[in-house]
């Protein structure tokens, strides 16, 4: 099944996407919300009525009239999320990251999996980007996918964590890297450099529409993995491809990590790490690695920024800077004159 929040009518809703049209999950059934947290709050019952509902539109198009896609404007799917945690999850990102600049591999990268915390009230969804002016100091996209948690739970443990699971996402972290490395030189963060915007969407997928691209987790792991493949596009060009399937830390493990001591709630987003190849911080490092003369790019005012994972969608952005004169980066004690 496929969930959307969307704007029609300037309210904001939840439906049941098939294809081009939009059911309104209010409309199909008198117990089901019309917004993504609520439903999500409503456990197992909500969710196989939804799914109920899901297959009899398949066979009855017509059982609520339905909207077209084009009609609508469409949001994050889940709009706001309890809390919003990114984790660390491909080697193969973080080891090119450090090759670049010229540090070793970091050995507790295969001990346990790691996440920060996000600014869960500067989720968005497709469309604008809104960017003040320091954020284009190397202003950067990073291709991931998403999970969000459908039950509450606390200590639990990873061969049993997948069933916490409600659905997928595309997940754009986006950065700010000027800003972002100024602040962890401090050992502290990311902050500054995360927390105008982390975008997600199109849609939220539940898992039972991957199933056929499951495949098993990486020797030592625990957990379901699959072969999506994931790509980015800026302005029409092809930047970033790599595969979900690369995967080093499974959900299931970093979902294991997330509850150790505390609840994780209906509605908390769990995003991956970037995909290896999938940030241009790591596609310049890898560049000027190769060629001197080789020149970096990071995302400028009006830039397209278009993700694709299989089964979960093409989410579209586009880059619009804030006109202002206010600079977090001027703002500093005893700077150097």
């Amino acid at each position: 099944m496929k969930l959307v929040t969307y704007t029609y009518s300037g309210k904001s809703q939840l439906g049941i996407l098939q294809n081009n049209s939009i059911w309104p999950t209010h409309e199909l059934h008198k117990e089901l919300p019309d917004n993504m947290l609520a439903f999500l709050q409503g456990g197992a019952p909500l969710m196989a009525l939804a799914k109920n509902l899901d297959s009899q539109l398949k066979n009855n198009p017509n059982l609520v009239e339905p909207i077209g896609v084009s009609a609508v404007t469409l949001e994050a799917p889940i709009p706001n999320p309890t809390s919003c945690r990114d984790g660390y999850a491909f080697r193969q990102h973080v080891a090119a990251a450090r090759r670049n600049r010229g540090v070793p591999m970091i050995e507790e990268f295969d001990q346990y999996p790691i996440f920060y915390f996000t600014n869960h009230n500067a989720i968005q969804g497709p469309g604008e980007i809104n960017c003040m002016p320091d954020h284009f100091q190397k202003l950067d996209f990073e291709l991931e996918i998403a999970v969000v948690i459908g039950k509450k739970g606390r200590n639990i443990k990873a061969s049993e964590a997948d069933e916490y699971i409600a659905g997928y996402m595309i997940m754009n972290d986006m950065s700010a890297r000027t800003l972002q490395m100024e602040e962890m030189l401090l050992n502290l963060g990311p902050a500054k450099g995360k927390d105008f915007s982390t975008v997600i969407g199109p849609y939220f997928v539940t898992p039972d529409e991957l199933e056929f691209h499951k495949i098993p987790a990486k020797p030592g792991h625990t957990g379901n993995n699959h072969n999506l493949t994931m790509k980015c596009w800026v302005n029409g060009k092809l930047v970033s491809e790599g595969n979900v399937g690369d995967m080093d830390w499974t959900f299931a493990e970093i979902i294991e990590r997330c509850a150790y001591g505390v609840d994780i709630l209906p509605g908390d987003v769990i995003g991956s790490g970037t995909v290896g190849t999938g940030c241009f911080l790591e596609l310049n490092g890898t560049g000027l690695l190769n060629d001197k003369n080789y020149i970096p790019q990071w995302l400028q005012d009006g830039d397209v920024v278009e993700m694709e994972i299989d089964g979960l969608g093409r989410l579209s952005n586009t880059i619009k800077k804030v006109d202002s004169a206010f600079s977090l980066l001027q703002i500093k004690k005893n700077k150097p004159q």
